[in-house]
């Protein structure tokens, strides 16, 4: 399944997952029973994956959606998608998520006019994520504010692009968060075991 890894490239013929949708190896398009742990195991993976986290810093994730009030799949995701890596991704300031969080984690950004560097900053409704001053000038933040409008901004963010400015006006709902599509109900099975 496409996660959208590699930035633009996964957008263009080049993608793995459309050249070759299946394993590796010789063995790569034999039959595979799945079982119910599987696919849990497999939809726990897919989100890990695609935000870049590790297991304790997931498995913190959960525990704080479970504390919430409210579906703990979807406090899950949006707790997830208000890191500030997220939020420089779905702005439109990097590509993809790695380089998100590695822009982050040089300094380029700041957050209510103070510097974060620190990738899981968690952004709150009403909180201002801008490129630094000196940050502006940088090919890979202009390249990937060109090609926003190929992927789009979700509605929850408000992107100034002439200031650099991704302002965050509400919390995202499930039914915002398109790509990729995560069956976070198998997650909240896997861990209610």
């Amino acid at each position: 399944m496409k996660l959208f890894l590699k930035g633009d490239r996964c957008h263009t013929d080049k993608c793995a997952v459309e050249r070759r949708n299946y394993a590796p190896g010789q063995h790569g398009q034999g039959r595979v029973k799945v079982t119910n742990y599987g696919t849990q195991l497999r939809e726990k993976q897919r989100v890990k994956r695609s935000y870049g986290l590790l297991e304790a810093q997931f498995r913190s994730y959960f525990a704080e959606a479970d504390r919430m009030k409210g579906v703990t799949g979807e406090n899950l995701l949006v707790l997830l998608e208000r890191r500030l890596d997220s939020i420089i991704y779905r702005s439109g300031f990097a590509t993809s998520r790695n380089e998100a969080r590695m822009l982050v984690r040089q300094g380029h950004f700041l957050v209510n006019g103070r510097k974060v560097n620190i990738p899981s900053f968690s952004v709150r409704v009403g909180d201002v994520a801008e490129v630094r001053e000196k940050s502006r000038k940088i090919a890979r933040v202009n390249e990937a504010l060109d090609g926003v409008m190929r992927r789009g901004v979700p509605s929850w963010i408000e992107l100034d692009r002439t200031a650099f400015k991704g302002t965050v006006k509400t919390l995202p709902i499930r039914e915002e968060m398109t790509t990729p599509v995560f069956q976070e109900h198998l997650i909240v099975e896997l861990y209610s075991k």
